[in-house]
């Protein structure tokens, strides 16, 4: 009897400590709408990769890309607040039908280049982390896009070149901004984008150098104006919940993986930019760079845009934007 309870009790430590790992080990969704080449869904790979090295495998982030979990872009926010999915990247303009103040990222014209799209992340970001925290999540890290230009048949060098165009948009912004130079904006289906052009339904495409490169716009198209239109940004976001139930030493390993991928992410956007650009000029798209004055008449011209919008704005957004045109003097 004696000889069994020893045994017994040696296999109950062995046990333990075999099994305790096995126990402390968490398994983490990460929910991804892009392609799994995309620069966004390698970049959550690659910060799964960091947490993944700075817990010992303790803390596992499988990244589902392409869609692949069934979640829609507009549905992010709700769909991490309610732990459906531990953590999403997802577009920020894409959710700010649920938070106005996000869409101020989008607003055409308002930033001309990455240097003052980042300058206005950081002054929104006190802002943004609160109304994650009121939607049950934390932002790990912000990703920029590059800036949406115009993909057209013809070539665009003056506001008069604008008028009449048909053009494919993305958001409500961009259909705004056709409106306002006499263009007439359509919202296609992306899937429906290439046909659309092939038989005149659309003539032109707003939108940024990596999707002109996946639906291999020189095929149907000429030209590429690199307008900055918007520069849309990505924020990945992780459950509160979830992320309060982690021990300090993991939940210090994603905030510091986070901070990591954010400086990679932002430091990498314009090669990302200009590798596209350049792939889709030696396939036969001709670059035009736009005049200042084209430049200057557009921002005139989306004025009353960008007006509107702050008239029914939260006081946080008008905060926001009152500082970023302080800081870039205009």
């Amino acid at each position: 009897m004696k000889k069994l309870l020893t045994v017994l009790v040696v296999s109950a430590v062995f046990m333990f400590f075999v099994i305790t790992p096995a126990l402390a080990k968490t398994t983490w969704n990460a929910n991804s709408v892009w392609p799994p080449k995309n620069n966004h869904s390698i970049g959550l790979e690659e910060f799964a990769k960091k947490v993944k090295t700075a817990t010992n495998g303790d803390l596992e982030i499988v990244v589902s890309s392409g869609g692949a979990l069934g979640y829609k872009g507009p549905e992010l926010l709700k769909v991490v607040r309610d732990g459906l999915v531990p953590v999403s990247d997802m577009l920020i303009s894409g959710v700010a039908g649920d938070e106005k103040l996000l869409q101020i990222v989008t607003l055409p014209f308002l930033v001309r280049n990455f240097d003052e799209l980042h300058l206005l992340l950081n002054i929104s970001r006190p802002y943004f982390d609160k109304t994650a925290q009121k939607w049950g999540q934390k932002i790990l890290y912000t990703a920029p896009w590059p800036g949406a230009g115009l993909w057209t048949k013809k070539k665009v060098t003056t506001l008069a070149d604008l008028k009449g165009l048909k053009t494919r948009t993305y958001d409500k912004n961009g259909a705004l901004v056709m409106e306002a130079v006499g263009a007439t904006p359509l919202a296609l289906p992306f899937s429906e984008v290439y046909t659309s052009l092939q038989t005149g339904v659309i003539d032109s495409v707003m939108t940024s150098s990596p999707t002109a490169v996946d639906a291999k716009f020189w095929e149907v198209l000429k030209y590429f104006e690199p307008l900055n239109i918007t520069i849309a940004t990505n924020m990945v976001t992780v459950n509160q919940k979830a992320f309060d139930k982690l021990p300090k030493a993991q939940q210090d390993a994603l905030v510091k993986a986070g901070k990591e991928m954010e400086k990679s992410m932002w430091a990498g956007v314009k090669k990302w930019d200009g590798d596209m650009v350049a792939i889709s000029n030696k396939n036969g798209i001709e670059t035009v760079a736009p005049s200042k004055k084209l430049v200057t008449e557009l921002e005139k011209i989306t004025e009353g845009i960008r007006a509107d919008w702050l008239k029914g704005a939260p006081a946080d957004a008008q905060k926001i934007y009152a500082e970023f045109k302080k800081k870039v003097k205009r």
